[in-house]
């Protein structure tokens, strides 16, 4: 039930990581891996609070005290724009950014920006966030860029007429669309990074035991609740592909693939659209506001 395995001793000492959304689940997993292994580890969370009490935690079972917490929301571009600020700040380098953070099947809302919830967060957010990272990821080359995604992008397509989900919403059709970008964003952003000595790929993490199912509504909670409890991965577990994605050598020039239960696996129709991909990254631009060459040297 906790799918693949992945055990190693690499250390990563002097590498600087960001992860989103490493307050809870499998991002604080994650951090507290990382920073066994020597790694500087920032964890992006949008909660001040709750991003203290893990940043203390994380720093407690990793048994360091290189672990930093920035405050993010990635529901709202000025907070993005100001963690890069104080990113680029502080640090000079960043060898391995996860992008962790999601949400999943949410009541119709919209960011601060007035993006759909969904695809504002879980692909917009992350999208913006890469792209005022990569001066970094350059400088720090080689580098990685892990990008979470979900089985369930297989039952998504991108809404070229109606990619916000104004016309029409369902929760989990949104949520599918938003974990079909990751993929189509991880592809595309690989393409672009050619010969960059930069890799980005993304990763289904597995049916996993965490907040993310905060969401649903109670009939649904009903029903999956004996699944968290029996069928689910623990976090630690869920992690595991995203570690590889982050350390293991021999990936090291593996990019734009999609991994589940830390194997590369072959992702839906939909998400090996290169057109589409290519549109998607257009439509990001404009909705971000940020201009990015078409290429990375």
């Amino acid at each position: 039930m906790q799918g693949g395995d992945f055990k190693s001793d690499v250390r990563i000492d002097g590498k600087v990581v960001i992860i989103t959304g490493a307050n809870t689940g499998i991002g604080k997993e994650t951090a507290i891996d990382l920073a066994r292994r020597g790694g500087k580890i920032y964890i992006a969370c949008r909660d001040p609070v709750r991003g203290v009490e893990a940043l203390k935690e994380i720093q407690d079972k990793s048994e360091s005290t290189n672990v930093h917490f920035l405050q993010l929301d990635l529901a709202q571009m000025e907070s993005i724009r100001q963690f890069s600020k104080k990113f680029h700040a502080a640090e000079s380098q960043l060898h391995i950014l996860i992008n962790n953070a999601g949400v999943m099947a949410c009541p119709r809302s919209t960011t601060r920006d007035g993006f759909e919830l969904q695809i504002g967060t879980n692909h917009l957010g992350h999208f913006l966030l890469t792209n005022l990272m990569m001066d970094l990821l350059q400088q720090s080359a080689p580098a990685r860029v892990i990008t979470v995604s979900s089985l369930y992008h297989r039952f998504g397509f991108i809404n070229k007429t109606d990619l916000n989900s104004e016309k029409h919403y369902w929760r989990w059709l949104a949520y599918a669309q938003s974990k079909l970008a990751n993929i189509l964003f991880a592809r595309e952003l690989a393409k672009r990074l050619e010969g960059s000595d930069i890799t980005s790929n993304a990763l289904h993490p597995g049916c996993v035991n965490t907040e993310l199912t905060r969401n649903l509504d109670w009939f649904s909670r009903f029903f999956v609740r004996p699944c968290k409890m029996f069928i689910f991965k623990s976090p630690s577990s869920g992690a595991l592909t995203q570690i590889r994605l982050a350390i293991d050598p021999e990936l090291e020039n593996v990019t734009g693939k999609y991994f589940a239960d830390c194997k590369e696996k072959t992702p839906s129709r939909r998400a090996l659209d290169d057109e589409t991909a290519e549109w998607l990254w257009q439509t990001s631009e404009e909705w971000t506001g940020i201009s990015i060459p078409n290429t990375v040297a």
